[in-house]
């Protein structure tokens, strides 16, 4: 003999069922985040954009004393990849020969478990940039602090700047980037 389940039963079954699929879908893609926004306002090292050049003619040799205030080492401009992305990032070495990336003016999207890495990919606008900086080496400096605003993030010694040329807003979660500046050194 078979028996029912009571349709109370069935329906209370279904509302918890449907209850945890929600939960577990909202905390895995964060909707909210594609509204809301995280500015950050981080003090930024003081150093000239580009030289000028009376002051390249006359740069002491590479083997003399660095000057005792930061030095620009490279830079570029976001592009957009999987969401609109603008802005300028830039690494800096400070006197004591330690680098930081710095983010300039960034705007993107929010999204869930935004991180900023150090990559040896090209960078290529639009949909064919998406999904290329975990495919080599890559160096993940720390989770986005902010969508919005200026931002830095020390760069661990070591770390080979002369290999990775790119930085990317990577959706670790998604394994997508939002968007990516190629390193241009300055020197």
């Amino acid at each position: 003999m078979l028996t029912r389940l009571p349709r109370t039963a069935v329906l209370w079954t279904a509302v918890v069922v449907f209850a945890a699929g929600a939960t577990v879908g909202l905390w895995w893609f964060q909707p909210w985040k594609a509204v809301t926004d995280t500015r950050v306002s981080e003090q930024l090292s003081e150093v000239a954009e580009t030289a000028s050049p009376a002051a390249t003619a006359s740069a002491a040799p590479a083997t003399s004393v660095r000057t005792a205030g930061p030095a620009l080492v490279s830079r570029g401009e976001f592009v957009t990849q999987e969401h609109d992305t603008s802005g300028t990032a830039r690494v800096v070495r400070a006197a004591d020969g330690s680098h930081r990336l710095e983010l300039v003016g960034l705007a993107t999207l929010n999204g869930p478990d935004l991180r900023v890495w150090l990559s040896d990919q090209p960078v290529r606008a639009g949909r064919s940039g998406w999904d290329v900086f975990d495919d080599g080496r890559w160096v993940e400096l720390g989770r986005l602090k902010g969508n919005r605003g200026d931002q830095a993030y020390d760069i661990p010694a070591g770390t080979d700047l002369a290999r990775l040329t790119s930085v990317s807003i990577w959706c670790k979660r998604f394994a997508v980037s939002f968007g990516a500046a190629p390193l241009t050194s300055v020197s």
